[in-house]
């Protein structure tokens, strides 16, 4: 049977067998946008109507996908610890797009993975201060700069990266555990404050994805410092164009798939980002304060006995 047409006061038409564009008319900036989960995202937001700024430091990467998204997307240089890179990315986006609806703060990084550097004993305070001003310092400029814009409009949207490491221990180095503990913390409180002026803040927190950051410390936390670094350290990229080396991606994605309470799937990174395009709809209007677990039932499972 022909698909249906559904005709418009206007005049113009559409075909009834398409999916809803969910953010169509909404602007939006994905923090950390150039790869991985990021990317992703920006991918999904624009297939879903959305007019997307991609902020990053990789500006190559960035440009790139812009330049491949275009008109939808732009991209604007953003170190997300630096107050005066957000400040600047919100006001380019207000100045180009008119508004902004929806801000994901994805940027983040894992820090040191070496068997030495990942112990407590071994405490880095530089390490820690660097990992905390992007993690969770960028999170809390980027809602504050969104705020500054979205309260006038009493509307707007906020979502941060979190993990299941901000909800147990043991799923990753010390500082880095510590920072999405403070990401679904802060999401909370920000939420509680924001909620009068009709703003939503919403965290997510992923199992291990296979992206080019988190194959990059896996493959070297069996290194000792010196190897470590050898290979890069955890700035070492990939030459990959969504998630990493097809070889590394199968075997992380078979560890993860292990560990994971429901059986059948495998996580990707765009899991994450349709999770990030419901909390970014009017789907989830009704929806603030929460933290969006995708892990496969892996942190609510973990302790099952006999079952």
């Amino acid at each position: 049977m022909p698909a249906q047409r559904i005709h418009v006061i206007d005049g113009s038409s559409t075909d009834a067998s398409l999916p809803p564009k969910r953010l169509e008319g909404k602007v939006a900036i994905v923090t950390g946008g150039a790869r991985g989960i990021g990317k992703a995202t920006v991918r999904f937001f624009t297939k879903h109507g959305a007019k997307v700024v991609i902020a990053d430091i990789e500006d190559d990467t960035g440009t790139v996908l812009a330049n491949a998204l275009s008109p939808s997307a732009i991209y604007v240089h953003c170190d997300v610890s630096l107050e005066g890179d957000i400040e600047n990315l919100i006001n380019v986006t207000v100045s180009h797009y008119g508004r902004l609806d929806i801000l994901f703060n994805n940027a983040g990084v894992l820090g040191k993975q070496s068997r030495t550097s990942k112990s407590i004993i071994n405490f880095d305070a530089d390490e820690f201060d660097r990992i905390m001003g992007i993690n969770v310092r960028g999170a809390a400029l980027g809602i504050k700069h969104a705020a500054r814009v979205m309260v006038p409009r009493r509307s707007g949207c906020i979502i941060s990266t979190a993990s299941v490491a901000g909800l147990m221990g043991g799923l990753g180095p010390h500082t880095y555990t510590a920072s999405k503990h403070a990401i679904v913390g802060l999401t909370r409180n920000t939420a509680c404050e924001l909620g009068r002026y009709g703003i939503r803040v919403n965290c997510i927190s992923p199992f291990g994805v296979a992206t080019s950051m988190l194959i990059n410390a896996w493959r070297s936390s069996t290194c000792d410092e010196e190897e470590y670094m050898d290979l890069g350290g955890e700035e070492a990229g990939l030459d990959d164009d969504d998630d990493g080396e097809d070889d590394h991606v199968e075997k992380l994605e078979e560890v993860v798939r292990g560990l994971a309470n429901l059986k059948g799937y495998t996580l990707k990174t765009k899991d994450i980002a349709e999770a990030a395009v419901y909390l970014a709809s009017d789907e989830s209007k009704y929806v603030s304060g929460h933290n969006l677990v995708v892990d496969g039932g892996y942190t609510t499972s973990k302790n099952c006995v006999g079952l």
